[in-house]
């Protein structure tokens, strides 16, 4: 009898909300990639007695197909740190439910302050906007929205997003 094989799949979802003046002016949905540098880290937090991290939304102003080799240390992709908060946003999910977890009821919210293009959100383990530099810290995924979003001063991107796993 031949052994049953199984396949794990983790994804991402990000829906982001672009507002304003108090009016939606789009809602849209897409897949990202969980990086190499991110699956480590969840099999490590899951079965290595890593300790948990707090993770961290941002936001990208530059077009970036994420890759599985992207890294914390070497993103590759253009971080936009033109809002109003003063770090990263953090990702308040609610417990796991049906093989997924997510933000949906604590949305990253991203106050814009300067006219651009918004491309795309990622999720890290460190708050500093723009910052690359910290030693063992991991890019656990990243996406671009399903349209590029052009803000300007007072806009609001919200951002969330859902990480589910199944059995492939």
């Amino acid at each position: 009898m031949e052994a049953a094989k199984t396949r794990a799949l983790v994804k991402g979802i990000i829906t982001v909300e672009h507002w304003r003046d108090g009016k939606l002016l789009y809602k849209g949905t897409s897949e990202n990639l969980v990086t190499n540098q991110g699956l480590d880290k969840i099999l490590d937090s899951t079965l290595a007695n890593d300790a948990s991290a707090t993770w961290y939304l941002g936001i990208i102003e530059a077009s970036h197909t994420y890759a599985a080799g992207d890294t914390y240390a070497v993103p590759n992709h253009t971080e936009s740190t033109a809002y109003d908060e003063a770090t990263r946003q953090e990702y308040e999910e609610a417990a796991s439910s049906g093989q997924s977890v997510t933000n949906s009821a604590n949305k990253a919210t991203f106050t814009i302050s300067a006219t651009k293009t918004i491309y795309g959100a990622f999720l890290v383990d460190h708050n500093v906007k723009g910052n690359t530099a910290e030693a063992g810290k991991v890019l656990l995924c990243g996406g671009e929205f399903g349209s590029s979003r052009d803000v300007v001063d007072d806009d609001v991107i919200n951002v969330t997003y859902t990480v589910s796993a199944a059995d492939n």
